[in-house]
């Protein structure tokens, strides 16, 4: 089936009841004296988002934004995707497939879209243009629903039907969290299909995250293992949707005041914010991450992903080393939830790139979208 062009446009009566949702919330007790995040998000930050929700929000405009791109939607393999595409304006743009995360959607990437696309706009070189394509992973967003058995694997063999279907047969991938295991299986997969594949998360498959010590990283790497963070603030969230989704879907969905608290806090504990998660993000912005999954209904499915995605081990297709068989770049931001040495790295990819930021943490194209953009048009000079 083709994928035909899609405008995005939520259903009044779909705003409406989620307005209701909203100014109705019933709000949990909470401990009588105030100790900030040391139980979760506490009620004053909840309020602020929910009060600015209703009453200052306005869905339409972003909505707007959003369809400022042209967009397309179909099915492929009986899974509905949907993604943005937007085509470059340079000589021989690369196509450049973004792939996001949770609680990313597709629209964590709106500020790199258009200087990927059109340099020349932002005072860069035509010829580092992309034709700039943004899925909503299967189960989120404009992407549903989805059925059983699509995770980060199966992803990505969809993705190259997607981009196949959009006149790609070669393509560039680049993604951070559950997306960075999308590109990284594309790189290991698809080799012959990948142009380079980029990553801000070192999901390395054949490499099991946390396995490092301090000895195995060099004296000027040091740093990232010290300043690891806390395994409670990377694990809590994984724990409860890889185990039971459905469980925390039911109530997640029912109450967007409650999506807000679990996705709020990730924001927080995941950025480069000091604890401080306006600094990254604005309200607007918060809010519009969190509408998109609630006004869509699709809640349960981005949880059931990371059950699909984790439940089962990896397990390699062929034996080539290393594993990751694409030209690999890593941008290592110093707050990403998880770092490994370089030397690790280059044994499990085919390392042509490795950027050390100043700063940014989970949400690199959010949090540092000048930075990432710069990485993504260094690392794929020498590749086009």
């Amino acid at each position: 089936m083709p994928l035909d062009p899609f405008v995005i446009q939520i259903p009044q009566d779909r705003l409406d009841v989620l307005d209701e949702r909203l100014r109705s919330a019933e709000w949990a007790d909470e401990p009588p004296e105030d100790v900030g995040w040391l139980y979760g998000v506490p009620g004053t930050d909840l309020r602020e988002i929910v009060d600015h929700w209703r009453r200052a929000y306005d869905w339409r405009s972003h909505e707007a934004l959003m369809n400022r791109w042209p967009h397309v939607r179909g099915v492929i393999d009986g899974v509905t995707v949907h993604a943005l595409h937007e085509r470059g304006s340079g000589p021989s743009p690369v196509p450049l497939v973004l792939t996001h995360g949770w609680p990313w959607t597709f629209w964590d990437f709106a500020k790199v879209i258009e200087p990927l696309a059109h340099p020349e706009r932002f005072g860069g070189d035509p010829a580092d243009s992309f034709d700039v394509i943004v899925p909503s992973l299967p189960g989120s967003i404009f992407s549903s629903p989805a059925g059983s058995g699509i995770g980060w694997q199966q992803t990505a063999g969809l993705w190259v039907k997607v981009m196949a279907k959009l006149g790609y047969p070669r393509f560039g991938a680049h993604g951070g969290d559950s997306g960075a295991f999308v590109t990284a299986q594309l790189a290991h997969a698809f080799p012959d299909s990948l142009i380079g594949a980029h990553l801000t998360f070192p999901a390395l498959l054949s490499h099991p995250l946390g396995s490092e010590s301090r000895n195995d990283f060099a004296a000027d790497e040091v740093d990232l293992f010290d300043g690891r963070r806390p395994m409670e603030e990377g694990m809590t969230h994984f724990m409860v949707h890889t185990i039971e989704p459905q469980t925390l879907a039911w109530a997640l969905q029912d109450s967007p005041t409650g999506l807000a608290a679990w996705m709020l806090h990730r924001r927080r504990a995941w950025s480069d914010c000091d604890g401080e998660v306006q600094r990254r993000f604005s309200l607007d912005e918060l809010i519009t991450s969190f509408a998109l999954y609630w006004l869509t209904g699709t809640v349960g499915g981005s949880l059931r992903f990371y059950a699909e995605s984790f439940r089962l081990p990896w397990a390699p297709i062929h034996d080539r080393k290393p594993t990751l068989q694409a030209p690999t770049g890593m941008a290592v931001f110093p707050r990403e939830l998880a770092h490994v040495p370089r030397r690790i790295a280059e044994e499990h990819a085919n390392l042509v790139h490795w950027t050390r930021m100043s700063s940014g943490g989970h949400f690199a194209a959010a949090e540092e979208p000048e930075l990432l953009v710069e990485d993504l048009r260094a690392f794929f000079r020498p590749l086009r």
